[in-house]
């Protein structure tokens, strides 16, 4: 089964899981295109941040597969910042999940917006494939963000946007 939980980022689990996704942001672009945050950025009060977990049954310990961000821009814009499936949980919906949450949880904070920041290379090819089957288009750089060959910009309009249910069917998604 799993379970997403909004995240205070103490674990263990977490400083490790971002700690791989900052190496693997660093050895994949150049210094000044990384914009993925470390746990000291991300506990600030505009961000939220959320951990989804599997724990195969009542008895087992949970793991984490993974994680996502919501940065409040203002009002009624949001942006998504480290998204990250673990590698074991890599191709079965975990980044599905984690997206459809916070795109549940942007629209009933009554964000009519979310963009986002990715990678141009291959190694982010996932991820973009992801973010455009949810409906995201590229667009141009936004909030503090300057072109980037290094970067693609992304963004999606809740308002015309289906209607996201924080509660999600896990068994669809093996593991």
């Amino acid at each position: 089964m799993f379970f997403i939980r909004l995240d205070d980022l103490q674990g263990p689990e977490i400083a490790a899981l971002l700690t791989a996704h900052l190496a693997d942001m660093r050895a994949t672009s150049p210094a000044e295109s990384v914009h993925a945050l470390d746990l000291t950025a991300l506990r600030q009060p505009d961000i939220r941040f959320w951990t989804l977990w599997h724990q195969p049954d009542s008895t087992a310990p949970a793991v984490l597969a993974g994680c996502i961000a919501l940065k409040q821009l203002d009002a009624c814009y949001g942006e998504i910042k480290s998204t990250r499936v673990a590698e074991a949980f890599r191709g079965k919906g975990c980044g599905r999940l984690l997206v459809t949450h916070l795109l549940a949880a942007a629209q009933q904070s009554g964000l009519q917006r979310v963009s986002l920041e990715t990678g141009s290379m291959a190694f982010f090819q996932p991820a973009r494939a992801l973010y455009q089957a949810f409906g995201f288009v590229e667009c141009p750089p936004f909030a503090d963000y300057i072109e980037d060959p290094n970067s693609v910009f992304m963004t999606l309009s809740l308002v015309e946007s289906t209607v996201y249910n924080l509660h999600f069917d896990a068994a669809n998604i093996s593991a």
